[in-house]
């Protein structure tokens, strides 16, 4: 096998980052934008001892599940890689991912389940964060998201996976912010005024937080007119904040943030309770999908416990505890964004709700030091999942119940097999489509300690 050979190959499964697998006498060979059941003809680009890579050179025979995407951007955007396959089939396809995890690295004999549909799969995107450039010569401003593997901007003007308002305010923003002489961020040498766009869209009301992500540190005379003009122009912004990054980083929110006209959150509903979204506050990006997993982890506690100690950790504005608390005797919820715990507080005093302890503190090192023992443990870990010590410190505190809340299948594999090797059982693997279009898949695993 050499780069340049062509190949006609017959795509077998999915990767976990979405791109078909195919097989040379044996060896792999990955495929971008091809669903099982192609027959393709490749010409290979990339080559290892271990895999290879080829682009698609024609179609020969379509997979029955291919179908056509429904937006006009979808092959020069990467934001949703398997739009082009129906959504029946993408369901089984992250439960494949998901088991594929689950059997080859951590070694485990556990049956996933069925994929959750998300309710919607359409406009379901309530986080919007575009990155923003401008053209080198006439200085436009472009936002949108990135063509796969680059830095280079789609200039999107229309995402169907967002609700409509959000296109028009971006594009208000693209076409006005040269009047008030605000640069787009120029990545190549650090300069400019206008980094990121994010939005946080609330579906209970159709209001929008906008953040306007900026390379200073402070705000200029011209910023705060731009930001007014953005709240005066829509009467669904309900407020406009400024975010300082400053740093030669690709973290999109800098540490500070200020609000310049209006209010700083948004408010959603999940399970009869209203939540307030800031700037910089974790919250699915699907509210729906999100609601399911909080009702089935709420379901599964209220079956199989009365009333238990619960902890939730990498809590966010501790969502899960929140939910949970009416099914539970006390909750701790531990997260170390202050702002976010901040926000929980209102939230459970605008609940009435009293039997939540919030401690602003790194999940981890609580998890290492907390002494106390709690029935049931919910862990919500970042997509690089828990360190070993978190792990002993959850199986150490944990009488009984584990719930690990995940959006990696990988690293959620990795730690299933470190607690199954400490004497855990897996009782269950559900898989959620919380992120519809992408290989990304949301899963809760059960687990039970002895």
């Amino acid at each position: 096998m050499k780069i340049g050979e062509e190949y006609i190959l017959k795509i077998e499964k999915i990767s976990n980052l979405g791109a078909g697998i195919a097989r040379i006498d044996g060896f792999v060979v990955f495929i971008e934008n091809s669903c099982p059941g192609d027959i393709l003809k490749v010409q290979i680009t990339k080559l290892n001892k271990n895999f290879a890579a080829a682009k698609i050179l024609e179609i020969i025979e379509p997979s029955i599940h291919r179908a056509a995407p429904f937006c006009p951007m979808f092959r020069a955007c990467g934001a949703c890689q398997i739009q082009f396959i129906d959504y029946d089939y993408q369901l089984e396809l992250k439960k494949q991912i998901t088991q594929d995890a689950i059997s080859t690295i951590a070694g485990l004999d556990i049956v996933v389940r069925d994929t959750i549909p998300s309710p919607e799969i359409k406009n379901y995107r309530r986080k919007i964060q575009y990155p923003v450039s401008r053209t080198k010569n006439s200085g436009r401003i472009l936002a949108g998201y990135f063509k796969p593997k680059s830095h280079e901007i789609v200039n999107i003007k229309y995402c169907p996976t967002q609700p409509e308002i959000c296109d028009k305010i971006i594009e208000f923003i693209r076409q006005r912010a040269f009047d008030f002489g605000i640069q787009g961020f120029y990545e190549k040498n650090h300069s400019g005024d206008l980094r990121h766009i994010v939005i946080r869209n609330s579906r209970l009301n159709g209001k929008n937080l906008v953040v306007l992500v900026v390379n200073a540190e402070k705000i200029s005379d011209k910023l705060r007119d731009f930001a007014i003009s953005i709240y005066n122009e829509f009467e669904e912004v309900s407020g406009v904040c400024v975010n300082f990054n400053s740093k030669k980083t690709n973290i999109i929110l800098g540490d500070k943030t200020e609000l310049i006209i209006g209010e700083k959150f948004i408010e959603e509903k999940l399970l009869n309770i209203t939540f307030n979204i800031g700037a910089n506050t974790f919250f699915q990006i699907n509210p729906l999908s999100a609601e399911n997993i909080f009702r089935y982890v709420r379901d599964y506690i209220k079956n199989n416990f009365d009333t238990p100690t619960l902890l939730d950790a990498y809590a966010g504005i501790s969502t899960f505890g929140i939910c949970l608390a009416d099914v539970c005797k006390n909750v701790v919820s531990v997260e170390e964004v202050k702002e976010s715990c901040d926000m929980a507080k209102i939230v459970l005093q605008a609940n009435n709700i009293t039997n939540v302890e919030v401690n602003n503190m790194d999940a981890g090192k609580f998890l290492e030091k907390e002494n106390r023992k709690f029935d049931v443990i919910v862990i919500d870990p970042p997509r690089k999942g828990c360190s070993q010590k978190s792990l002993d410190g959850v199986y150490n505190l944990a009488k009984d119940t584990i719930i690990y809340v995940s959006c990696n299948p990988a690293t959620l594999a990795r730690d299933l097999k470190y607690l199954s090797d400490k004497g855990a059982e897996i009782v269950s693997v559900q898989p959620f489509d919380m992120f519809c279009h992408t290989y990304h898949v949301e899963n809760v695993a059960i687990i039970k300690k002895f």
